[in-house]
């Protein structure tokens, strides 16, 4: 009976990698909305000399971190199926989180610096690991 079994896939260990960083996808987005939602309903957390981040304000940022951590929180369940376009959008959309954070490391830099991290472990897995989840 175990003769009759071949293991013909090259899937290593590392295949866990990508549904850890789908669910480090979810916790960033998750991230990225509470975030969000603090510059929106929360302004005096954060501390900055002007009022003003870059060119946009509280509120505006508050919106940006919104969209993208429901976009990236949505997006996660695209690498369960191990599809080409859902690495490129996570990589993508992790990508955009980082930036988006690294901009507002100003005003709250220990959460920026967090979140920044988080994206960092996702674009890595799934660059490194992600051709093994479809098979």
């Amino acid at each position: 009976m175990a003769e009759n079994y071949q293991h013909s896939s090259n899937v290593t260990g590392w295949v866990g990698w990508i549904y850890f960083a789908s669910f480090l996808m979810m916790l960033s987005g998750a991230f990225q909305i509470i975030a969000g939602l603090v510059a929106l309903f929360k302004q005096d957390v954060f501390v900055v000399a002007q009022n003003h981040l870059l060119v946009f304000d509280y509120s505006q940022w508050g919106w940006v971190h919104i969209i993208i951590g429901i976009v990236l929180f949505l997006s996660a369940f695209s690498l369960f199926g191990g599809r080409l376009w859902g690495r490129i959008v996570a990589i993508t959309l992790a990508s955009l989180s980082a930036i988006a954070n690294f901009a507002f490391l100003d005003a709250y830099p220990w959460w920026s610096l967090a979140v920044i991290a988080l994206d960092v472990l996702i674009i890595y897995a799934i660059a490194v690991h992600g051709r093994e989840l479809k098979e």
